[in-house]
């Protein structure tokens, strides 16, 4: 049965011209734009978004109708789209309340988030409110930074070596970068999520059942339509739900327990703000999770076990790809214009000057000094943002934008890239540029927040913006700035860099990024002395 959906592809990419050239044949209502809805096209439109373009599609609907469309699928509710700055900045800044809520959500993500229990997942209110503050103020907020140095200097190390191995292996010095970036990068948020490094095998385990989920992602939007029914259609989809979370809990429960045993053995202290370098945290964030009680809407009880699983692969669903997503395509521009990496890599020395130069890399503390560094990693995030829409927003209840009725627990989706190639904002907005990012550019001391103005949002913005916004840089310039000054980086003759762009979980490169990666002469000389 499950074969069926492939056979209704060219149905939906017939069904998707048909609505462009009907809209633009016969206007619709002022009110809506809603292109009449297909049978069963509605919820496999969806399922197939990806491959056929849903993206390209959408913003042509906006370029003859407007930043606001209603666009009904089979659903009894329009799914609302919304594009450009002014219309994002009055729902999610000046109204951020009304539009800070989540849809309900279909009966996998239903299984996977425990309810709608977890920090992206939960409507506007009291529950969304208590997880949010948990983490933010238990491991997002400055004073817990610190804490976790020992954990970013341990990837950064298993990072570098991973891509000397590699370069040393190959020859010439060729590396596929992202499977070592994947690696580093998990290996890290698993750290900080669990309290202690993982031997890769585990971390393999870990990222092997991810990597399903966001595979499985697209199809499981089948279940949107009629979940009793499909559920029975595509009977071995479900049961991947199933199975997935079954592998969640298999790998993350004994993690919890082992937390929750030690709770009650003694801990070092940590006032000093320092983490003795220790293969063992004595801080993580499930340590909050098993601390915390949520309000007393919820009956102020403890998590359960299965909320703390999701909370733990919310934790690094929402952190892993975003970051390595943007390391990603910071490298790839930083391997095609040289020009950008020499000015970085003066910009480095000059910063590192005076320091012991060990294995260990850049200091923390050094990242401060170093502006053209923050334009890089603010030029790849316009650029390129590892997400082109945001989670979906939901009215909290009937409410209007723009004179478009908005019904309470709708769908409404917010453009990310389109905000970010405003060419009414950007100069060349298609160009990858860090100097508009420094004194005089159009990007100089742009508010990520977007509370004044919204000129790009990689993060959101309002109420629902990323809380781990200021960790993501970090990390993002922390770990350009070292790989940077560890390695060359060179394009590989006669190939290239392909900037095309693939539509997954993120937006990564449709060929992932082949670097010639070499160790620079300086840094081979500090570790031979």
């Amino acid at each position: 049965m499950e074969a069926t959906a492939s056979l209704l592809l060219p149905v939906v990419s017939c069904a998707v011209a048909l609505l462009l050239r009907r809209s633009q044949r016969r206007p619709p209502p002022a009110a809506t734009v809603a292109p009449p809805a297909v049978p069963i096209v509605g919820p496999l439109l969806w399922l197939v978004r990806a491959r056929n373009r849903l993206e390209p599609a959408i913003r042509e609907l906006h370029r003859r109708h407007g930043p606001v469309l209603a666009l009904r699928f089979l659903s009894p509710r329009p799914a609302i789209f919304v594009s450009g700055r002014g219309a994002t900045h009055r729902a999610l800044v000046a109204r951020g309340p009304a539009f800070a809520s989540r849809p309900p959500a279909i009966a996998p993500f239903r299984v996977l988030n425990s309810g709608q229990n977890t920090v992206s997942s939960a409507p506007y209110g009291p529950l969304w409110r208590s997880l949010r503050r948990n983490l933010t103020s238990g491991i997002l907020c400055q004073s817990r930074v610190p804490l976790f140095a020992p954990a970013r200097r341990r990837a950064l190390a298993t990072l570098v070596s991973d891509l000397g191995r590699r370069s040393k292996d190959a020859g010439g010095g060729v590396v596929v970068v992202v499977e070592c970036l994947q690696f580093a990068v998990f290996s890290l948020l698993t750290h900080m999520c669990f309290g202690r490094r993982l031997h890769r095998r585990r971390v393999a385990d870990i990222e092997a059942v991810q990597r399903e989920l966001f595979a499985s992602d697209i199809g499981f939007q089948v279940f949107a339509f009629c979940p009793a029914v499909t559920k029975l259609l595509f009977c071995r989809r479900w049961n991947k739900v199933l199975s997935i979370r079954r592998r969640q809990e298999e790998l993350f429960l004994p993690l919890i327990r082992e937390r929750r045993d030690r709770r009650g053995s003694s801990m070092p202290s940590t006032t000093n703000g320092e983490e003795p370098e220790t293969e063992s945290l004595s801080y993580c964030y499930v340590d909050t999770l098993l601390a915390h009680r949520l309000p007393k809407e919820e009956g102020e009880r403890a998590l359960t076990d299965g909320e703390m699983v999701s909370l733990c692969t919310e934790f690094l669903t929402a952190s892993v790809d975003t970051t390595v997503t943007a390391l990603h395509w910071i490298m790839a521009n930083l391997v095609r214009q040289p020009e950008v990496q020499s000015k970085l890599l003066d910009e480095i020395n000059a910063a590192v000057t005076g320091t012991d130069e060990n294995e260990s890399g850049i200091a923390e503390e050094d990242l401060k000094r170093m502006p053209y560094l923050k334009a890089v990693v603010l030029e790849g995030l316009r650029r390129h943002p590892p997400a082109h829409f945001l989670l979906s927003h939901a009215a909290v209840e009937e409410t209007s934008l723009d004179g478009h009725r908005v019904p309470a627990a709708t769908s409404v989706n917010f453009s990310v890239a389109d905000v970010s190639m405003d060419e009414t904002v950007w100069d060349r907005p298609e160009e990858f540029k860090p100097e508009r990012f420094v004194n005089g550019g159009e990007g100089a001391g742009v508010d990520l927040t977007g509370s004044r103005e919204i000129k790009m949002m990689p993060f959101g913005v309002g109420r629902r913006i990323c809380p781990g916004l200021g960790l993501a840089l970090l990390h993002l310039e922390y770990f350009v700035a070292n790989l940077v000054l560890e390695f060359e980086w060179g394009s590989v003759a006669g190939v290239g860099v392909d900037l095309t762009e693939r539509p997954e979980f993120t937006v990564t490169m449709e060929r992932p990024l082949r670097a010639r990666v070499t160790p620079r002469a300086r840094r081979r000389a500090a570790v031979s002395i």
